[in-house]
C-alpha cells in the first residue's frame, strides 16, 4: 500500500477515496513558498466583529472581553419561513426548511486565532460551543457548529469566530453519518468511531495527537492532504455530555493540533472544521448510542502555504483521489513541533 495505488473504504460516509501513492513516495521536502505578510489590526472600528462596532443592520456589538454571540445578519436559515409550493412531480421535490444562525467571536482581537489563544481563552469558546448547542439543541434536530477559517476557505473576515446553523432538518451528512453508524452498531455491537478510536490508540500509524481524554488523527480513508479526526476515548454522543475535565483535555489538544497546523507551512493554517453529534430536538427521546461524537478538519494546503489541493475533474466526476498517504501526512504532521512558530 505504501508504494502502490489503491482505494481506501470510509464506513463513516460509505464511499471510497482513491491513493495513488506511488506518486508521492515521502513527504514533500520541496520549496516553501510564504504568502505575503499577515497585517491585521488587533481593532479596526469598520470591523463588525470588532467590539463596539456597528454591524450591517446598525447593531453595536459590546465591548466584550471573551466570547461574543449574535444572530447572522445574513442568515441562510430563519425561523419563520413560509412553506414551499406543492409539488408535482417526484423530480422536483422540496420541503420546509426552517431554522437560526448565529456568529460567536472567540475573542474580542482581531489579530489572534484559536492557536494563538491561551487554554482558559479556548476553554472559554468550547464552554460557549456547548452552551449553543443545549439552547438551540432543545428544539432543533441539528445544531452545526463550523469554522471556515482563511481566506482560502472563503472567510471574508479575519476576526476569529465561527458559524452556528440549527436547522429543522438532518441535512445530508449527519443523514449519512447517523445510517452508517447505526448500521455498524448494530452489526458489530460497539459504536464505529469508538472502536476505530481504539484501533488508532494501538496502531499509531495516523496518530497527531493524544492525551488521556482525547486523540487526533489523519483517518485512514482521508480525502484531503491534512486531514485529522478529533475523537474521545470514551463513548460520548454530544459536545454537551462532556465533563469538565474532558473540556479542559480538549482546550488542550486543539491547541496542540492546530500549533502543528500553522508550524506546517509557517502560515496560520487555513481550513474548514466542525462538530458531528448525536441529532437532538425530538432526538433526544430516542435511542442515540449509536453516534460518537467528533470533529472534522478539513484543510485544504498540499505542499506550501500557498500550493492547495484542488478538488476538480476526476474528484469532482468520479471519486476523491489523494497522493500523500494518511501515514506519510500523519509522520509529518506528529514530528512538527508544538511550540508556535511566531
Amino acid at each position: 500500500a505504501p508504494e502502490h495505488q489503491h482505494v481506501r473504504y470510509n464506513p463513516l460516509r460509505d464511499d471510497w477515496v482513491l491513493v495513488s501513492a506511488h506518486r508521492v513516495k515521502r513527504p514533500w521536502q520541496g520549496q516553501l513558498e510564504k504568502p505575503p505578510p499577515e497585517d491585521v489590526p488587533r481593532w479596526d472600528p469598520k470591523n463588525p466583529l470588532c467590539p463596539g462596532a456597528t454591524r450591517a443592520n446598525g447593531e453595536v456589538n459590546p465591548k466584550y472581553e471573551g466570547t461574543f454571540v449574535f444572530p447572522n445578519d445574513f442568515p441562510a436559515l430563519q425561523p419563520d419561513a413560509p412553506e414551499p409550493d406543492e409539488c408535482d412531480h417526484p423530480l422536483f421535490r422540496a420541503a420546509p426548511a426552517r431554522g437560526v444562525c448565529k456568529v460567536m467571536c472567540f475573542h474580542p482581537w482581531s489579530d489572534l486565532t484559536l492557536p494563538l489563544m491561551s487554554l482558559p481563552e479556548i476553554r472559554t469558546v468550547i464552554d460557549a460551543w456547548t452552551e449553543l448547542a443545549t439552547e438551540l439543541g432543545a428544539s432543533y434536530p441539528w445544531v452545526q457548529i463550523f469554522e471556515n477559517k482563511g481566506a482560502m476557505m472563503g472567510c471574508s473576515n479575519p476576526h476569529p469566530h465561527c458559524q452556528v446553523w440549527a436547522s429543522s432538518f438532518l441535512p445530508n451528512e449527519a443523514c449519512l453519518e447517523d445510517r452508517t453508524q447505526r448500521q455498524h452498531l448494530s452489526q458489530h455491537s460497539v459504536p464505529m468511531l469508538l472502536e476505530y478510536a481504539e484501533q488508532e490508540a494501538l496502531r499509531k500509524e495516523r496518530l497527531v495527537v493524544e492525551n488521556v481524554d482525547w486523540l487526533v488523527v489523519v483517518p485512514y480513508w482521508a480525502t484531503w492532504p491534512y486531514q485529522t479526526l478529533l475523537l474521545p476515548r470514551r463513548h460520548v454522543c454530544r459536545l454537551q455530555d462532556l465533563s469538565d475535565s474532558e473540556k479542559d483535555s480538549l482546550a488542550s489538544i486543539m491547541q496542540r493540533l492546530l500549533i502543528k497546523y500553522d508550524n506546517l507551512f509557517e502560515v496560520s493554517f487555513p481550513y474548514s472544521m466542525g462538530w458531528h453529534g448525536a441529532p437532538t430536538g425530538p432526538y433526544l427521546e430516542e435511542d442515540c448510542k449509536h453516534w460518537q461524537l467528533h470533529a472534522h478538519y478539513y484543510p485544504p494546503l498540499l505542499r506550501s502555504a500557498t500550493v492547495r489541493k484542488f478538488m476538480v475533474g476526476y474528484e469532482m466526476l468520479a471519486q476523491a483521489q489523494r497522493d500523500l498517504t494518511p501515514e506519510q501526512a500523519a509522520e509529518r504532521l506528529r514530528s512538527l513541533p508544538e511550540v508556535h512558530y511566531k
